[in-house]
C-alpha cells in the first residue's frame, strides 16, 4: 500500500472515529483537519496541525502529551513524524524544550514497533538542529537521544534495529556524536552484542555495524577498545557470515591501525581468512589485498603477502581467482616507492610529481645499485671508480662534464623540458679538477639551469669505464710486482700516504659501504645490497693478504656463471636495464600479471581479464621503473592490439599517464606508433586519447609534435555524425594545445579547424569553438603577428558579422567581448579593427543580436579605461549606441544596455546568449541557442 493511500485511509479512519486531530479554523471541511492542499500525494500535509487551538481547552504542550501518547497508532506515527516541527515550536523556551525532551523520551518506548522507527527516521535532523541550536541546548541530544539510539541497536524488531543502524551511521559521517558518547554508550553496547554468547541475527548485524563504525572512530579508540574483539570475530569458528564481514573490511580496519599494529595483531588473522574454507571470505581477501598490502613493511609485503597472494591467485575457486587476478596489478603497485619513482598515483588518478632525491644522491644511489651488480672479485675496483662517493669529497666533483639536454625551444621562443636527460661522462679522478673547483662549476651549473627538474634527472645509464678499468689493470699488475720486491715495513709506511689501491677490496672499504646502507635497511632494494656486500665482507676477510692468489678475474677468464648482464672479464660495462631484477617486486608476482593477456586466462578466469590488465598497467610500470620496461613491453603491444575494444579503449584513456613514466625517449620508441594506431580507432578509443591530447603532446620533442598537426584534422570526422561532443572535446583540446605550437602554426593548422567547428550544427560545440577563436586571436597578438593578428579579425568579420544568419552576427558580438575581456589585443586596434563592426550591429533586426551588443558595450568595452579617457574618439559614439539601445523595443535589449556591471550578478549567471528569434519578445529569456 502507498503512503498517499495510507494517509487516506487513516483520514477517513480518524473522521469515523470522531477525533479532533487536525483542526483549523476559517478552512472548508477539509481543512478542518488541518490538511492545507490535500493532493493525490498529500504533499500539503502540516504535520504540526494538531497544535493549534480546537474544540479542546488543552495548551499546545497539553495536546501534544494527548497525540502522543493516544489510543490511536496513527496519532502517534504523525508526532512522531512532525518531532522536528514540534521542537522548532518550542525552541524559544528552554523549559518548553526540555518537556517536548522528555515526551520524546517516553515515545521511545512505545509498544508499536512502527512508531519507534518513525521516531528514529527523525532523530538525525533533530540532532542537526540541536547541533545548530548548540549554545542553547548543549546536552539536550547527549542526554536524550544517544540513549535511544543505542537502545534501538537490540531492539526485537529488525525495522527499528536497521533504522537505528543507519542513524547511527549518519550521526558518525556528520560528527554529531561526541568521543566520549561513542566510548562509553556506543561502543560497548556494539561489544555485548558480538560476545560469543550473543544471538546469532544480533551478533552478525552488530560485527558489520561495528566495522562500518571503526572507520569513522579515531586510531586510539579504535585499537584500545574494538580491535581486540575485531581479531575475535576474524576468528568465529560458527558463524561465517562474521568472518565474511570481517574479510570485507579488513582492509579499512588496517589502513585505520597503521602498520605496526597490522602487523602485530591483524596479519595472521588475515592468514586465516585468506585460507578460510567458504569462497566467499577468500574472495573478499582478494578484494581487500591492496589495501592491507600499504599497511604493511616492504619486508612483510615481500616475504609473506607475495606468496600469500600466489596462493589466492591459484585458487581452486574461480571466483576467488577472478577477484585475484582484478587487484593483482594494484597489488604490485604497493610495491612503488615514491622516493625512489620520483612519481605516485593519487585516489583521483592523477600522476603527479613527488620530491626526488638530490641529484648527489642520486649518484650515490647509481654506485649502489651498480655494486650489487658486480660479483665480489670486482668490488674492489669499483669501490675506487670516481662515483664512489667515499673516495669524492663531493660527489659533484666526480662529473667533469654533466649535459642535461633540453628539448629545443618552440618557434615560438617557448621551451619544452626534455622527460629524460643525456648521459654524463665520466673521467679519472686523476684527469678531473679538483674538488674545489668541482665545487664552483657545480653551483655555476645550479644558477644556469634554474629550469632543472628533479624529475627529469632518470637514472641514466652508466657509461662504459672498461678503458680506464683496463689501465688501472695495468698499474695494478706493475704495483703487484713491486709490492713483490719491497720489504713488508715499507709497503705499510708507504700505504698510510697513498690512495687505495685500485685492486682488491678491503675489509674497512666494504665495511664502509655497509654502514653508508645501514640508515636504509628498510628499503628492500638496500637489503638486496646488504647481503652481497655482507658475502663481499666475509670473502674479504677470508683472503689472506700475503697468501699470493689473484685478487681478480684474469682477462682472459669466463666471467662467473651468476654474474649479470654487461660484466665482462677485460674490464666492467654495467648496463642499468638488465632482465627484472628480484628486489623490485617478486618474479612470480609478475609472471603472474603478464599472462593475463594469455587467451586460457580468458576462459578460465574472467572475460574481462585482459581490461583488468590494462587498466592496472601503469601502476605496474611505475613500479617497474622504466629501466625495466622491457619487460611489460610485449605485454602492452599485446593490450592494444586486442580484438575488445574495452581493452584498447582502457589503454587509451591512460596512455598519458604512461608517457610520463617512460620519458620522452621510451615513448617515442614504443608509445607514439600505438598512439597513431589509437588516433585511426573506432571512437570509443579514439576519445580516451582526445580526452589527454594535450596532456600525451606536451611530453613529446617540439618535432615530434608537429607531426601532429596534420593530423588534428581527423578528429573532425567520427563513425557517428552525431556525435557531437567528440567535436566539444577536440575544441576544449585545441584551447590547450595551442600554448604548444608556434603562431604561424596555429594560423596555418588550428585556425582552420576552429573556423569548421564555429560552423557546427550543435549549439554546444559552437559556443566553445568561439572561446577557441578567441585564445588563436590572443596567441597571434602575444607573439607579435598583428598581421596575421588582422587576417585573422577580417575572416571572422566576414565570417560573422556579415552573416547572413542571426546566429553568426549574435556571435560575433560574443566573440567581441571575450577579445575585450581576455585582453586579446590592444584596445586602440580593437577599437579601429572590430568596434566598428559591432556597433553596427546595434540596429540589427532581431533582439537576440541586439541583446548581445548591449552586454558587450555595457559590461566590458565600456568599462576599459581606455575608452574612459578624455579624448577617446569613440567614446560619444559608445554613448550615442549605448543610449539608443537603453530605448529599444526589446525588453531585454533595454535591460542589458542599462545595466550597472557592477550589480551584473544576475545576468552572468550564464555567458551565452538568449535563443528566441522573434525580436518582439519582451520577457528575458535564457540564454541558449
Amino acid at each position: 500500500m502507498s503512503t498517499a493511500c495510507l494517509l487516506r485511509w487513516n483520514f477517513v479512519f480518524c473522521i469515523i472515529a470522531g477525533l479532533s486531530l487536525y483542526f483549523e479554523d476559517g478552512h472548508d471541511d477539509m481543512d478542518d483537519f488541518g490538511f492545507d492542499d490535500y493532493s493525490s500525494e498529500c504533499d500539503g500535509i502540516r504535520i504540526t496541525a494538531f497544535l493549534d487551538a480546537g474544540q479542546d481547552n488543552l495548551t499546545p504542550l497539553g495536546r501534544l502529551e494527548k497525540y502522543a501518547f493516544s489510543d490511536n497508532t496513527f496519532n502517534r506515527q504523525i508526532v512522531a513524524r512532525g518531532l522536528l516541527d514540534v521542537l522548532r515550536e518550542f525552541s524559544d523556551n528552554e523549559n518548553d524544550f526540555i518537556s517536548v525532551m522528555e515526551t520524546v523520551a517516553r515515545m521511545s518506548e512505545d509498544a508499536d514497533p512502527t512508531v519507534r522507527a518513525e521516531l528514529m527516521e527523525q532523530v538525525p535532523n533533530i540532532a542537526m538542529f540541536l547541533h545548530e541550536s548548540r549554545p542553547n541546548f548543549p546536552a539536550a541530544f547527549s542526554r536524550y537521544l544517544v540513549p535511544i539510539v543505542v537502545r534501538y541497536l537490540t531492539d526485537p524488531n529488525n525495522q527499528v534495529r536497521k533504522t537505528s543502524q543507519a542513524a547511527l551511521l549518519v550521526l558518525l559521517e556528520q560528527g554529531l556524536i561526541c568521543k566520549a558518547d561513542m566510548e562509553t554508550k556506543v561502543c560497548p553496547v556494539l561489544l555485548d552484542l558480538t560476545e560469543p554468547s550473543s544471538d546469532d541475527d544480533y551478533k552478525i548485524e552488530a560485527v558489520a555495524i561495528l566495522c562500518k563504525v571503526v572507520t569513522m572512530l579515531s586510531k586510539d579508540t579504535v585499537e584500545h577498545l574494538l580491535l581486540p574483539r575485531f581479531c575475535d570475530l576474524c576468528s568465529d569458528a560458527r558463524l561465517f557470515q562474521v568472518r565474511k564481514v570481517c574479510a570485507t573490511n579488513f582492509g579499512e580496519i588496517c589502513s585505520i591501525v597503521g602498520q605496526e599494529s597490522t602487523e602485530k595483531l591483524l596479519m595472521s588473522k588475515f592468514f586465516n581468512l585468506c585460507s578460510d574454507s567458504l569462497w566467499g571470505i577468500r574472495k573478499a581477501c582478494a578484494e581487500c589485498f591492496m589495501t592491507v598490502s600499504n599497511s604493511t613493511s616492504p619486508e612483510v609485503r615481500r616475504s609473506k603477502l607475495s606468496p600469500l597472494f600466489i596462493n589466492l591467485i591459484s585458487d581452486q575457486s574461480r571466483w576467488v581467482r577472478q577477484a585475484a587476478f582484478q587487484s593483482l596489478g594494484r597489488f604490485i603497485s604497493t610495491f612503488a616507492s615514491p622516493s625512489s619513482t620520483g612519481l605516485h598515483f593519487r585516489e583521483d588518478g592523477a600522476l603527479p610529481e613527488v620530491p626526488r632525491c638530490t641529484p648527489d644522491r642520486q649518484d650515490h644511489l647509481r654506485f649502489v645499485k651498480a655494486v650489487v651488480n658486480i660479483s665480489k672479485d670486482k668490488i674492489s675496483l669499483f669501490l675506487n671508480c670516481p662515483l664512489n662517493p667515499l673516495n669524492c669529497s663531493d660527489i659533484s666533483g666526480c662529473l667533469k662534464d654533466r649535459t642535461i639536454t633540453h628539448t629545443p625551444p618552440n618557434q615560438d621562443g617557448r621551451a619544452t623540458p626534455s622527460p629524460e636527460p643525456d648521459g654524463f661522462t665520466l673521467t679519472n679522478s686523476s684527469d678531473g679538477p679538483t674538488a674545489t673547483n668541482n665545487i664552483k662549476n657545480t653551483k655555476e651549473h645550479e644558477q644556469t639551469d634554474e629550469n632543472f627538474n628533479s624529475f627529469n634527472y632518470w637514472r641514466p645509464p652508466l657509461p662504459d669505464i672498461s678503458e680506464e678499468l683496463e689501465m688501472l689493470n695495468c698499474e695494478k699488475s706493475e704495483e703487484v710486482t713491486e709490492k713483490e720486491e719491497t720489504e713488508e715495513e715499507e709497503h705499510q709506511e708507504s700505504s698510510s700516504d697513498s690512495k687505495p689501491s685500485p685492486g682488491k677490496a678491503t675489509s674497512d672499504q666494504i665495511q664502509k659501504v655497509l654502514d653508508c646502507l645501514t640508515p636504509h635497511i628498510a628499503d628492500p632494494d638496500v637489503q638486496v645490497q646488504v647481503q652481497v656486500l655482507s658475502a663481499a665482507l666475509k670473502a674479504a676477510q677470508l683472503d689472506s693478504p700475503s697468501d699470493g692468489s689473484p685478487t681478480e678475474t684474469s682477462p682472459t677468464e669466463e666471467p662467473p656463471e651468476d654474474s649479470p648482464e654487461g660484466l665482462s672479464g677485460d674490464g666492467i660495462s654495467i648496463d642499468l636495464q638488465p632482465e627484472m631484477e628480484d628486489n623490485v617486486i617478486p618474479q612470480q608476482l609478475l609472471d603472474q600479471y603478464l599472462s593475463m593477456t594469455d587467451p586460457a586466462r580468458a576462459q578460465t578466469v574472467d572475460t574481462e581479464i585482459a581490461k583488468h590488465c590494462a587498466f592496472s598497467l601503469p601502476g605496474v610500470a611505475l613500479t617497474l621503473g622504466r629501466q625495466n620496461w622491457h619487460c611489460l613491453k610485449d605485454t602492452y603491444e599485446t593490450l592494444a592490439t586486442d580484438v575488445q575494444w574495452k581493452v584498447r579503449r582502457t589503454l587509451a584513456f591512460s596512455i598519458h599517464e604512461l608517457a610520463v613514466i617512460l620519458g620522452d625517449q621510451l615513448t617515442a620508441a614504443d608509445l607514439v606508433p600505438i598512439f597513431n594506431g589509437f588516433l585511426k580507432d573506432l571512437d570509443e578509443v579514439r576519445i580516451g586519447v582526445l580526452k589527454h591530447l594535450y596532456d600525451f603532446l606536451k611530453l613529446l620533442h617540439a618535432d615530434k609534435r608537429r607531426e601532429y598537426l596534420y593530423q588534428l584534422q581527423e578528429f573532425m570526422v567520427t563513425d557517428n555524425s552525431r556525435n557531437w561532443r567528440f567535436r566539444y572535446e577536440l575544441a576544449e583540446q585545441l584551447i590547450l594545445i595551442i600554448e604548444l605550437y608556434s603562431h604561424y602554426d596555429v594560423y596555418d593548422y588550428l585556425r582552420q579547424i576552429a573556423l569548421t567547428l564555429c560552423s557546427d550544427k550543435v549549439s554546444e560545440v559552437r559556443w566553445i569553438s568561439y572561446k577557441l577563436v578567441v585564445e588563436i586571436l590572443q596567441k597571434l597578438y602575444a607573439c607579435g603577428a598583428d598581421d596575421l593578428g588582422l587576417n585573422f579579425i577580417n575572416e571572422l568579420t566576414v565570417r560573422f558579422c556579415h552573416c547572413p544568419k542571426w546566429v553568426g552576427r549574435q556571435a560575433f558580438a560574443f566573440i567581441c567581448q571575450a577579445v575585450v575581456e581576455e585582453d586579446c589585443m590592444p584596445m586602440e586596434q580593437f577599437s579601429q579593427h572590430l568596434l566598428p563592426s559591432l556597433l553596427s550591429l546595434s540596429s540589427d533586426p532581431v533582439a537576440n543580436v541586439r541583446v548581445l551588443v548591449a552586454k558587450a558595450l555595457r559590461q566590458s568595452v565600456m568599462e576599459k579605461a581606455y575608452f574612459k579617457e578624455p579624448g577617446c574618439a569613440y567614446s560619444d559614439e559608445l554613448e550615442e549606441t549605448v543610449m539608443t539601445l537603453q530605448s529599444d523595443k526589446d525588453r531585454d535589449v533595454r535591460f542589458f544596455a542599462s545595466l550597472d556591471p557592477n550589480k551584473a550578478s544576475v545576468e552572468k549567471k550564464s555567458d551565452q546568449p538568449k535563443t528566441s528569434s522573434s525580436a518582439g519578445h519582451s520577457s528575458l529569456r535564457h540564454v541558449v541557442v
